[in-house]
């Protein structure tokens, strides 16, 4: 049954029809078309403020997508242990950095939380717990106030559990990509190369270093090619372990190959590097 017969059906049903037999009309429903996955290079909290190539595109991106019933954030920066998924449905901005331009503690990015949605993963996934209180972190909103500025898209985060390794992290999206179905827009936020000790903070446009260079096209090489365990196995290479001195950014790029199959197509969205080795690299699955 599609939803417009289920209106109609609506219309000529007694007001005191059973919810469970309601349930099992819903139940009838196709499932929405597949979401593709996001991933997004976020870099300095200062783009949220910039206007630069990598912010145009991002301005441009929102549109190209299929709108989503919600969006659920996997941010570099909401590390926990143990699995979280926020319910907040009223996600305050967070300011989770220090020492930048007073401009971006102004900045406000009032978008809605799905708790509803957010409880599905609970449902796929147990072992997930909720968290109420969490808000949107800056890889979260200094991402979404150029891709969707008005903030009219429901968000809610999924947590990192930092005392898991990759390959628990590959899984987890494995089991989540049902989500995908939901209308759910899943986006991953980190950075493929981010090396803060070897910076240029001077010069945004900062050629570089070869080892950056490297590890990024081995990772879109593979990321091409949907070979998982090329990337999960990244630290064999020295380049890998210059460009990932800690994982917490790399993670939300495992989750988009977890959540994704070997034949749905990768689109690249933006390439580039700011401050010598940090990776803009942005791309769509599927």
């Amino acid at each position: 049954m599609d939803r417009k017969s289920f209106i109609k059906l609506l219309a000529t049903t007694p007001l005191a029809m059973n919810l469970n037999q309601l349930k099992k009309v819903t139940d009838t429903f196709a499932p929405s078309p597949k979401m593709p996955v996001v991933f997004i290079g976020h870099g300095h909290p200062m783009n949220a403020l910039f206007t630069n190539a990598f912010t145009h595109t991002l301005g441009g991106i929102g549109s190209q997508l299929p709108k989503p019933s919600a969006i659920m954030m996997i941010s570099a920066h909401w590390l926990t242990r143990g699995t979280y998924v926020s319910v907040n449905p009223t996600p305050p901005t967070i300011y989770d950095f220090g020492g930048f331009d007073d401009r971006l503690f102004e900045i406000k990015y009032p978008a809605k939380g799905h708790p509803a949605l957010a409880r599905e993963v609970t449902q796929l996934l147990p072992t997930v717990r909720e968290d109420a209180q969490m808000g949107l972190d800056h890889g979260t909103w200094t991402v979404l106030k150029h891709m969707y500025p008005q903030a009219n898209i429901p968000v809610f985060q999924l947590s990192l559990d930092f005392t898991q390794p990759l390959s628990h992290h590959y899984e987890l999206a494995r089991l989540l990509s049902k989500m995908r179905e939901k209308g759910v827009l899943i986006m991953g936020s980190g950075n493929v190369v981010h090396n803060l000790g070897r910076l240029n903070w001077g010069d945004i446009n900062a050629k570089a270093d070869d080892w950056a260079l490297e590890f990024d096209m081995y990772v879109k090489k593979h990321l091409q090619n949907a070979n998982a365990p090329a990337l999960l196995d990244y630290r064999r290479f020295k380049a890998g372990q210059m460009a990932v001195p800690s994982e917490d950014h790399y993670l939300p790029m495992i989750y988009s190959l977890g959540l994704t199959d070997a034949s749905e197509p990768v689109t690249w969205l933006f390439e580039g590097f700011q401050y010598a080795n940090i990776s803009m690299r942005c791309y769509k699955i599927g």
